[in-house]
C-alpha cells in the first residue's frame, strides 16, 4: 500500500509542460488503479490553469483527467492568482487553503504521503 500526492506545478505553455502534465496524470492514474493505494492529485501554482482545459471534452487528455478527477484538488490561492478560480469551482474540484491559502504539503508528509512533483 502506498500513499502518494502528485503535484502538478507545470503551466499550460510549452510542449515540455504538457509532457509534465501528462506524466503527472499517468502517475496519478497508476496509483488510483492499484488496490490499496491512496493518491491525491493537486494542481498548484501555474498548474491550476490546466483544470479548465482538461474539463473540455475536446481536450486530448480529458479522459485521462476524468480517470483521476475524483482524487483532484487545487490550490485556492493559486487558482485565484492565475484567473481560474471560477473554472475550478465549476468543475467541482476541491480548493485547498490549509496553509495561508495554499495546500499544506507538510501535513501530507506528516500523513506519510510521498510527494511527487511535475
Amino acid at each position: 500500500m502506498a500513499n502518494a500526492a502528485v503535484v502538478i506545478l507545470a503551466g499550460t505553455e510549452g510542449h515540455e509542460n504538457l509532457g509534465r502534465l501528462v506524466n503527472g496524470l499517468e502517475t496519478a492514474r497508476e496509483f488510483a488503479e492499484t488496490d490499496g493505494d491512496d493518491v491525491k492529485l493537486i494542481f498548484d501554482g501555474a498548474g491550476t490553469q490546466w483544470i479548465p482545459e482538461l474539463e473540455d471534452e475536446d481536450s486530448d487528455y480529458h479522459d485521462l483527467y476524468t480517470a483521476v478527477r475524483d482524487n483532484a484538488a487545487a490550490c485556492d490561492y493559486c487558482a485565484g492568482a492565475f484567473g481560474v478560480e471560477a473554472a475550478v469551482a465549476n468543475a467541482g474540484v476541491v480548493a485547498l487553503d490549509d496553509h495561508d491559502g495554499h495546500p499544506s504539503i507538510r501535513s501530507l508528509v506528516d500523513d506519510n504521503y510521498e510527494i511527487i512533483t511535475f
